[in-house]
């Protein structure tokens, strides 16, 4: 039988209050996943792709200071928008940007360019949690993933967020589809939905744990608590 046991440091985690409240943004549902998976996979290396206002880049970096781990965050964005957020002003940008070097400027950097111009500039299996977050059409999704597959380490994750949206030409759900039958792996449905997919081998116990939940009533139960949690870690912000 698995063990997916929460201890005291794990609920420290989870209780983790959100560095980014004011902005709307489903990702506030997933905010206390993020903050144990970074606690508990140690990642050294988190690259996002598609940043916004940063609520889930932030939650990494935050997840990372708070232990006084060394770690590389990169957020990769051109801060323009797309054809489903719409385009914004230079002042998400420049409002993210003050907010990183404020708090987390000596481990993290916004690479303000393409994800295609980016992805030169890391080493193949360097990267040990990869959060795909950009424009989600089946096509522009895939190809975000095999581009940046190489560059993910052998403890890696990669995250896709929007898995549970299935309208307009959005076509998350449907890649998720075809890799979680490839990979271990784990799907939140609250908040637009959370794909987490475990591409390298070396996992902590934890994770491997989550992934072989499928879809029993314990995987319901921790779908609801990791839900709770993140409502509570607003509230604890506001």
């Amino acid at each position: 039988m698995n063990d997916l046991s929460f201890d005291p440091t794990d609920l420290e985690a989870m209780l983790w209050a959100s560095r980014r409240p004011d902005y709307l943004s489903a990702w506030h549902g997933h905010v206390a996943f993020a903050h144990w998976l970074v606690d508990i996979a140690h990642p050294g290396c988190i690259v996002e792709l598609g940043t916004e206002h940063g609520v889930s880049y932030a939650s990494f970096c935050h997840a990372t200071a708070a232990r006084g781990r060394f770690a590389k965050c990169f957020a990769i964005d051109t801060w323009q928008g797309d054809d489903h957020t719409g385009t914004y002003s230079d002042a998400v940008f420049d409002d993210l940007n003050i907010f990183n070097q404020t708090y987390y400027g000596f481990f993290s950097m916004l690479l303000r360019m393409r994800f295609e111009d980016a992805v030169a500039g890391f080493d193949n299996g360097s990267i040990d949690l990869l959060h795909i977050d950009g424009l989600h059409t089946y096509d522009a999704v895939r190809n975000d993933f095999l581009t940046w597959l190489p560059k993910v380490s052998d403890r890696g994750v990669v995250l896709f967020h929007d898995t549970a949206i299935r309208e307009k030409d959005f076509g998350v759900w449907k890649l998720w589809a075809e890799l979680s039958d490839r990979y271990p792996s784990f799907r939140f449905d609250h908040s637009a939905g959370l794909g987490v997919l475990l591409v390298g081998r070396n996992q902590p116990a934890k994770l491997r744990a989550l992934c072989a939940l499928g879809d029993s009533p314990m995987a319901a139960l921790v779908r609801a608590n990791f839900e709770l949690f993140s409502a509570l870690a607003q509230r604890v912000s506001a």
